[in-house]
């Protein structure tokens, strides 16, 4: 082998150029292609557990629960699910929040996907009675707002001491 052989030319060099406009950008990084595999081990992982993926995670869907002197407010963010995919049920101190999150892509071939879609569900315990009567839940721009008044012997079982100041 002479050094001439080492030194690359203008027809390595547009050949070179060539191969790595048609790989992928996985393929040229490989850091890339190591988190998409770490995450696709990881999602096995789960599945082996169970859990189902995302969707079906503790924790899904992210919720917030606010109590005031009145009741509690539950707000679910539930993106790019529909209301008619929602159900919220109360049953004595629990409230579940279960649906479905459909793919809008169900019969095409995709090249890539990282969101997760099926069935979920949520169950929280309410630590006082509710007035079941009176609950009332809204759906809008993928957010899911439950009103939850308390009971009236709750109420009245709140005691508020006034502080004195020194």
């Amino acid at each position: 082998m002479t050094v001439s052989n080492l030194i690359p030319r203008k027809k390595n060099r547009e050949l070179t150029e060539a191969r790595s406009s048609a790989l992928t950008q996985e393929q040229r990084d490989p850091f890339l292609a190591l988190h998409r595999e770490m995450n696709r081990l990881f999602d096995d992982l789960w599945n082996g557990f169970g859990f189902g993926g995302e969707m079906n995670r503790a924790g899904w869907p992210s919720v917030d629960l606010v109590e005031s002197d009145e009741g509690y407010t539950l707000t679910a963010e539930l993106p790019g699910v529909e209301e008619k995919d929602v159900e919220v049920l109360l049953s004595d101190k629990v409230l579940t929040l279960r649906g479905e999150k459909r793919s809008a892509h169900e019969d095409e071939r995709r090249r890539f996907g990282e969101r997760y879609y099926g069935r979920f569900e949520r169950q929280m315990e309410l630590p006082i009675e509710i007035e079941q009567d009176k609950v009332t839940a809204s759906f809008r721009n993928g957010v899911l707002t439950v009103t939850l008044p308390k009971s009236k012997e709750a109420q009245r079982s709140v005691k508020r001491i006034a502080l004195q100041t020194s």
